[in-house]
């Protein structure tokens, strides 16, 4: 099952890494998107990463902040937030795409994983 991890509480101007892996099941040929629901608000795209890592593209709202990597032996994503805003925070979810190279449509992905909570205090 695909699974977020890595969240937890950080100060403002801090920075956290997330890790998305799917243990038994491989996505190497897919771009995996990040996605996050701040509380009261409806999940929104944060970023996705092409299947080899060649390429990738980010919400504007953390573009220059944030930064998707993938480790493909590892079948791990890794989404790391730099100068964290109180804004920020939000549960983060992974997705697996339909293609190896994703959208920021919500309909682009197949499989979800259980989101991991990112609490920013100012």
């Amino acid at each position: 099952q695909l699974q977020a991890s890595g969240g937890g509480l950080v100060q403002a101007g801090g920075s956290l890494r997330l890790s998305c892996a799917q243990p038994r099941r491989t996505f190497t040929n897919n771009a995996v998107g990040w996605f996050r629901r701040a509380p009261g608000k409806e999940r929104e795209f944060v970023g996705v990463i092409s299947w080899n890592g060649g390429s990738s593209s980010y919400a504007d709202s953390v573009k220059g902040r944030f930064a998707i990597s993938r480790d493909n032996a590892k079948s791990t994503v890794y989404l790391q937030m730099s100068s964290l805003k109180p804004e920020d925070t939000a549960v983060y979810y992974c997705a697996v795409g339909r293609s190896a190279y994703g959208a920021s449509t919500e309909d682009s992905y197949r499989y979800w994983g259980k989101g991991t909570l990112v609490t920013v205090s100012s």
